[in-house]
């Protein structure tokens, strides 16, 4: 048995997996979310333990098993929320800063017009961009009392501290911070300077399977073995282990991650490059004991950050009171033969990959008389496999591997009529799994891996289809409809541009 903790933004959710990689138990709960100014999120830190040991316990019950049953626990968690606490007694000096937190914009301006851009795509994959931990890091240093002796970490860290003692992290949430060279697969000694971060203030960056300490958290003497941010841990949890393998997560946004093996890829424009979650070991040694796995080896991946699709069709609901659930688009997608040119542009808080144009707002094109709620339910639906199909043709360009199938999860799977349009505009199989829980997951495989419970070739062939989508529409009128996609998007970007802008 593997308990998979998924510490997510808005709450964290406990799985306890059984042998064959099945849900035995499971328990959720929200925590409390904090706006403390406009553009500023945080989270309490000590909250999250207190959830996150509540809600362990109950899905360990719900399994009808005790704490020292288990084989290991995985962690999977919100990435680049980052806090500070005190090394000697574990005490939170200040909420943590939230992914989502915007206070450093102006900073990460700064620090582009002084020309750092460069130096902090080629060492980390990423762009400067307050989403990630760096300036969140230097904000604390330069905010808050003591914390220049504090230790600093992601989300992962600080659960892992408190349930062994140890401060450490995965290469994974590493390579988020902004501060990781995912290269040398080591703290970057210059992206630390110009933070003000003291290296030995941040966390031992370990593989995500891997034996970080044991706890006594839940009962009995339990492996911490696994841990993953959230996007990789669903990569690693759809069994995309290959290089051209790649995986949607379909939400609030969208997350399309593109495994590219074990050489590290040159993103492009719009695109980030980030660490894969692996357990180590070359190709031909996969299917051996935990003790075969070399610690050093990774994979990477692509990745491409859509910001909205589930929520524009929460926008029908919440904004226009057009549907009353999102499950009503289904039906209304159906009962139209075709979209009629309407189109749906949902940049309602701008543009993500590959376009990544944060003055593009949202934007409905092609309307008529004859239009109605069943259009715009439709453009919704179509809006989100459009943004997928840009983010994965970008994705195909930079890594020069025409994908075959894309492995989907999130909410928007229960969408069939979406699902069959995803295939039909993308031109490749879609690919349902059984386990709709692709994060908790992927942790548990690692944990299990790490524990010598399942060896790699075993946690791929208990990832179980539940559909399968086939392409069954022609090219030439794929092509009508990402053309007029294409002509509603370009009308969307800059739409909020400051005057005399370019």
């Amino acid at each position: 048995m593997i308990l998979a903790i998924d510490q997510g933004t808005t709450g964290t959710t406990c799985l306890v997996f059984d042998e064959e990689g099945r849900i035995a138990g499971r328990a959720y709960s929200e925590f409390e979310q904090h706006f403390p100014r406009p553009g500023w999120v945080e989270h309490d830190a000590a909250e999250i333990w207190e959830v996150t040991r509540r809600v362990g316990a109950e899905a360990i019950a719900g399994a009808g098993i005790e704490g020292r049953d288990l084989d290991g626990i995985g962690i999977a968690n919100q990435r680049e929320t980052v806090l500070a606490w005190d090394p000697a007694t574990g005490e939170p000096l200040h909420r943590a800063l939230v992914w989502q937190d915007r206070r450093t914009a102006e900073r990460c301006d700064e620090l582009r017009a002084a020309g750092h851009e460069p130096l902090v795509r080629e060492r980390t994959g990423l762009v400067l961009d307050p989403y990630f931990s760096a300036t969140k890091i230097e904000w604390l240093l330069r905010n808050v009392e003591g914390a220049e002796r504090a230790a600093f970490g992601t989300i992962d860290s600080w659960l892992l501290f408190k349930l062994t003692g140890r401060h450490a992290t995965d290469r994974t949430n590493a390579s988020r911070t902004m501060l990781f060279d995912i290269h040398r697969l080591a703290w970057d000694e210059e992206l630390c300077a110009l933070f003000g971060v003291d290296p030995a203030r941040l966390p031992e960056p370990l593989p995500s399977a891997h034996v970080y300490g044991t706890t006594t958290e839940f009962g009995g003497e339990v492996p911490v073995a696994g841990i993953a941010g959230d996007q990789q841990a669903a990569l690693f949890g759809q069994a995309c282990h290959a290089a051209g393998t790649a995986k949607n997560t379909y939400g609030t946004g969208s997350f399309v991650l593109l495994n590219t093996g074990p050489e590290a890829p040159s993103a492009p424009e719009g695109l980030l490059a980030t660490i894969a979650a692996t357990p180590g070991g070359r190709r031909d040694e996969i299917g051996g004991s935990a003790a075969d796995f070399v610690p050093s080896a990774v994979d990477y991946a692509l990745e491409a950050s859509i910001f909205v699709t589930g929520a524009a069709v929460q926008w029908l609901r919440d904004g226009l009171g057009v549907i009353e659930g999102a499950g009503e688009t289904e039906a209304l997608a159906a009962s139209l033969d075709s979209n009629d040119g309407v189109y749906f542009v949902p940049a309602l808080t701008g543009l993500g990959s590959p376009h990544w144009d944060p003055y593009a707002r949202g934007t409905i094109v092609g309307l008529t008389r004859g239009s109605g709620c069943a259009h715009l339910a439709r453009a919704a639906l179509e809006a989100i496999a459009y943004q997928t199909v840009d983010a994965v043709r970008a994705q195909e360009a930079a890594s020069g591997q025409r994908l075959a199938v894309l492995k989907a999860d999130g909410g928007a799977v229960a969408n069939r009529w979406l699902m069959q349009f995803q295939a039909d505009v993308l031109g490749a199989e879609v690919v349902v799994p059984e386990v709709a829980e692709t994060t908790a997951l992927g942790a548990a495989y690692l944990a299990g891996i790490a524990t010598g419970r399942w060896t790699l070739e075993q946690v791929g062939e208990m990832w179980r289809e539940a559909a399968r989508y086939e392409p069954a529409m022609g090219a030439g009128e794929r092509e009508s409809l990402l053309v007029g996609w294409h002509r509603a998007l370009e009308r969307s970007k800059g739409w909020a541009a400051p005057e005399g802008s370019a």
